[in-house]
């Protein structure tokens, strides 16, 4: 009643078409007042008014709010409010054939009344009147399902179940009491009738019928703790499996990087509870007709009891461990399905659940398809309990999709545009139950690809389903555009999560993907209201594909000597830029003295790192250099931080930190010599022009070695600036090469020789001169 206590006194200041707008004629300001307290202790917020499986539950509260408000009128001394609070209550019944409409009307007004007391300066004790209990917010700006974990509400439902247990055991005394007073009333009376003036008899009369008062009315008492109890099941498992689409939400939700908790302990408690709980009331109203007979509310609560635990069966299995949401064709994955009633499977027989994969279209029918549109290898598991986990899980180790049958696509639609999911079947009996139960669990979307080239666009499939799908869609639905805003957004969660840092992406970033996408390079204005389509986030080539990409092979593409840690590093503490396009490097660069260079994620080559640097023009000023992007290629071979080390016309990594300090632990540690003879080489990274040593030409009669090189002085004061030159504009190149140093002896297996990392020549002559000799030794 603390809403009401705090919203009668300002009632007098509302003007009169607020005060109807709020209370309007089917739910009059005289029932919010008298049935305050018991309004405010309704779980109102709780119900689903578009899920007519919570229809029974409106339809309860209905009548009892019809009860209360009789009740209130017959106690009411003054006539004419006696009057009016029936005519009230006859016309709540317009609800009746709309019980759901009520839950939504009383739920507004609460709303409203709060959002009033937050606008007066009320809510010091009191939240604002949407008063769901929520976790964070989604990147989509839709709330996330309430996060409760039911304690209080069970503990009022065990207190209920007891309440209801000593009524019946006052009833069996009750009962027991009247015999013995029956019996003895018999034996005086004998077959007299009774004398009134015999007190003993009189007496013992009076006493029959004050217990058999005492028997009715708590007769009628232990019906009305039934439905209240039933009821209270209802709300407060209606409340569990809001809690399990929660969960079910932020693990879908977790896939784009938002923050998810998939400890499943509390809500498995809190299921086995609520089905303790049924289990006694359907107990307790088997006894009552035992002894009372079919009474008038009994087939209604059995069939209530009924219906919430078959809910309860049915929503309780989940899938704990997800399935990868892009699967290859003839590859191995895993999966892990969880059953929170576990320890409460009838013993015997064991459970075997199976799984099928299905479309989109056979989601949404929302029952076990006849037809296959693939073929699952390894697709059953049966359900094992683990004593000491209290757990209760199917696991799928080694499960593959050997082929799979597409639906007819339309127009440009790609195969990496169609979803499918994982169907997970069982049929078990509960302890306690009769019959079996049939209960099923569907898996996150996921795309089936045939090549790894299809790889990137089935990733941006999903990434667009997790990002921008809302909680109780229809499978698999998704808007077709979004604001660019919340794109940022999603983005930007999901590179953290992937990186695993808490260094965003920032607006510089977002400016330059923002120019990409909606392919504007040369505007500079705010992007945050427009649309972005999903034909635009698709589409070939788009740098937010190139972040898709990034993120999902970041361990691959910036493999930093084989050490995932190192790329966080990089991210995390700067040293990689992120998303900047060239023409802010200017500005970014443009007071830096020569030598100064940054790290960015490459716009033209997908999941590359570049090198932007200050350098020397040919006019004597500074110019802004870009070293062609490091691909996975290329670091596979050697480490940023060794190319970052060799390249000397890079000195100090902005703003003005001094390159050996800032990547000395990114360094290689030179290995010691290996006793098998053979001389160690390592990669030396070279950059053409900036190293001073590197910018003169080479004559032409230079002799070239047979790789194009001159055979003196590789890579010295000769360079032949014709050839290795960058045109004007253009990204000039890295050069690598190969020269003997320390450093492991032997790699398996051995890089390939290209164009940008030469073998050096005298070595391996020498190598095949010793070979020959050996082998001429030999056939002598």
């Amino acid at each position: 009643m603390a809403l009401w206590a705090q919203m009668t006194p300002q009632l007098q200041f509302l003007p009169t078409q607020i005060l109807n707008e709020l209370y309007p004629d089917t739910f009059p300001l005289d029932v919010r007042h008298y049935l305050a307290s018991w309004i405010e202790e309704q779980r109102w917020e709780n119900f689903d008014v578009d899920n007519m499986e919570q229809e029974p539950q409106a339809r309860r509260l209905l009548d009892q709010m019809v009860r209360l408000l009789q009740e209130v009128a017959q106690h009411n001394p003054n006539v004419v409010e006696r009057v009016k609070l029936q005519h009230i209550s006859r016309n709540l019944s317009v609800f009746q054939q709309q019980p759901m409409q009520l839950v939504r009307t009383v739920r507004d007004i609460l709303r409203k009344e709060r959002h009033l007391l937050t606008q007066v300066g009320m809510h010091s004790n009191f939240p604002p009147f949407q008063q769901i209990p929520q976790g964070p917010p989604a990147t989509n700006g839709t709330p996330q399902p309430a996060r409760e974990d039911g304690k209080t509400d069970v503990d009022n439902l065990v207190l209920k179940v007891l309440e209801i247990q000593n009524c019946r055991q006052t009833l069996h005394q009750l009962q027991e009491d009247l015999n013995w007073e029956k019996q003895e009333m018999e034996s005086i009376q004998g077959q007299n009738e009774l004398d009134p003036q015999n007190s003993d008899q009189v007496t013992r009369q009076n006493r029959i019928q004050q217990l058999e008062y005492n028997y009715s009315v708590c007769a009628k008492k232990r019906m009305q703790l039934l439905q209240e109890a039933v009821c209270a099941l209802e709300l407060c498992q209606a409340s569990l499996i809001l809690r399990i689409k929660s969960w079910r939400w932020e693990q879908h939700r977790a896939t784009i990087g938002v923050q998810f908790d998939d400890n499943l302990g509390p809500l498995q408690t809190w299921c086995e509870q609520l089905l303790g709980v049924n289990s006694n009331l359907r107990q307790e109203l088997m006894l009552v007709k035992r002894d009372h007979g079919v009474v008038e509310q009994f087939h209604t609560l059995q069939e209530s009891l009924a219906h919430v635990l078959q809910t309860l069966i049915k929503n309780s299995l989940v899938v704990d461990k997800q399935p990868p949401q892009v699967i290859k064709t003839q590859s191995k994955f895993s999966t892990t399905v969880r059953y929170l009633l576990g320890e409460k499977m009838a013993p015997g027989k064991p459970v075997l659940l199976k799984a099928q994969i299905i479309t989109e279209a056979q989601a949404r029918q929302g029952v076990v398809p006849n037809e296959n549109v693939g073929e699952l290898i390894n697709s059953t598991a049966i359900l094992e309990h683990n004593t000491a986990s209290k757990n209760t899980c199917a696991t799928f180790r080694n499960m593959s999709i050997r082929k799979i049958k597409r639906a007819d696509r339309k127009g440009s639609e790609s195969v990496t545009e169609e979803k499918f999911a994982l169907l997970f079947t069982t049929e078990l009996t509960i302890t306690g139950c009769e019959s079996p139960y049939s209960i099923q669990a569907i898996s996150l979307p996921v795309v089936v690809i045939v090549h790894g080239s299809q790889e990137i666009n089935a990733m941006a499939t999903i990434i667009w389903d997790c990002a921008f799908s809302e909680p109780d869609r229809v499978p698999f639905i998704v808007p077709e555009r979004v604001p660019w805003k919340q794109m940022c957004e999603a983005l930007s969660s999901k590179f953290m999560s992937e990186v695993q840092t808490q260094r965003c992406l920032d607006r510089y970033n977002f400016h330059f993907l923002a120019q990409k996408i909606f392919d504007q390079p040369d505007i500079t204005e705010d992007f945050s209201n427009m649309p972005v389509s999903w034909a635009q986030f698709n589409k070939v080539p788009l740098t937010c594909i190139c972040l898709c990409a990034l993120l999902y092979n970041i361990m691959s593409m910036c493999c930093l000597t084989d050490d995932y840690i190192l790329t966080i590093d990089y991210w995390s503490e700067g040293l990689i830029f992120g998303f900047i396009g060239k023409q802010h490097l200017h500005v970014i660069l443009q007071n830096k003295p020569n030598g100064t260079f940054l790290l960015r994620f490459s716009d033209s080559e997908i999941g590359g790192i570049t090198i932007a640097y200050v350098g020397p023009s040919d006019n004597g000023g500074r110019k802004i250099q870009n070293i062609q992007p490091f691909t996975k290629k290329d670091l596979d071979s050697a480490g940023l931080g060794d190319r970052i080390r060799d390249i000397n016309c890079i000195t100090h990594v902005y703003p003005d930190l001094p390159k050996n300090e800032v990547f000395k632990k990114f360094f290689t540690v030179p290995s010691p010599p290996n006793p098998d003879g053979y001389l160690p080489f390592k990669l030396t990274t070279v950059v053409n022009p900036g190293d001073q040593r590197s910018t003169a030409s080479i004559p032409p009669d230079t002799p070239m070695d047979i790789f194009g090189q001159p055979m003196s002085n590789v890579y010295g004061q000769n360079m032949n600036q014709g050839i290795f030159s960058p045109l004007p504009q253009s990204t000039p190149p890295y050069m690598p090469e190969q020269i003997p140093g320390q450093g492991p002896l032997y790699q398996s297996p051995m890089p390939q020789a290209s164009s940008s990392e030469e073998i050096d020549m005298e070595a391996l002559e020498g190598i095949l001169s010793s070979i020959c000799q050996n082998t001429n030794k030999d056939l002598n």
